[in-house]
């Protein structure tokens, strides 16, 4: 099975605070796997430089096989990835419809020209977007209306809106980042479908969370950091009998179960 994402000896470092040291790692086709760890494990800075809102100080990453390394954002989004964020990163006064479709801008075909003067193109790229919102709040389950300013939706719906429109973007690569916060136990359940859903789509999905029940249930491969590095790797028993992961949660006098509750 190819790789879509290769990262090799990864490293940030924010003044002499090294984020991400030597991080390595690789995702596969229709491959779900969590990255875990402490607050401040660096986590989101390995996220961020795999998407290019960092820079990294060395190392490399390759999607799909090509260098993506301290490339644009927009660059890497055309190259198959796509990402959500901790903080949901919505337009809060456009439409649940409108946030979706904005997702679709890589792909549509128009100018600004098209636009100006509503051209035959325009109109059917617009109506194509609107097909494809529609389309993708079906497919993650989202009931409400689509014509309300997402502003006015709960926060579990709004979650559900970024990652349709993530979805929109036909990635190969989705990148979530801690999807299940703030969510209660049936929409963490309904998550976990999803979460399957998308990757018999064929899209791979590398994920950061804190729930561990969540990500006991779900993966089937687990990477654990710590102070910036990889600290265990493996399959969550392994994981989760892991001394060093025990011990980066609960303590090095503390032999409860991580799948016990949240870390």
């Amino acid at each position: 099975m190819s790789a879509v994402l290769e990262v090799k000896d990864l490293q940030i470092a924010f003044g002499g605070v090294k984020a991400v040291d030597g991080l390595s790692f690789s995702a596969h086709e229709r491959e779900i796997i969590a990255v875990i760890g402490p607050n401040g494990a660096g986590k989101t800075s390995a996220f961020n430089c795999i998407t290019g809102f960092y820079r990294p100080t060395s190392g490399s990453v390759r999607i799909k096989g090509v260098d993506t390394t301290g490339k644009r954002p927009a660059d890497i989004a055309a190259a198959g990835v796509t990402r959500t964020f901790q903080n949901l990163r919505l337009f809060p006064d456009l439409t649940v419809l409108d946030n979706v479709r904005a997702g679709m801008h890589l792909y549509g075909g128009q100018n600004w020209a098209d636009a100006i003067f509503h051209t035959p193109r325009f109109k059917r790229s617009e109506a194509m977007y609107t097909e494809e919102a529609h389309h993708w709040l079906d497919f993650v389950g989202f009931e409400g209306a689509r014509g309300v300013p997402v502003r006015n939706l709960s926060y579990g719906q709004q979650k559900r809106v970024e990652i349709a429109r993530a979805l929109a973007r036909k990635a190969e690569l989705l990148l979530l980042d801690e999807p299940a916060a703030g969510l209660n136990y049936s929409e963490k359940q309904q998550l976990l479908v999803l979460c399957r859903r998308i990757r018999d789509l064929g899209t791979s999905i590398v994920l950061i969370e804190h729930d561990m029940v969540l990500v006991m249930e779900l993966f089937e491969r687990i990477i654990v950091m710590d102070f910036g590095r990889e600290i265990a790797a493996g399959t969550p028993a392994e994981v989760e009998a892991d001394p060093a992961v025990i011990e980066a949660y609960l303590g090095k006098d503390d032999t409860a179960v991580l799948g016990n509750g949240d870390a």
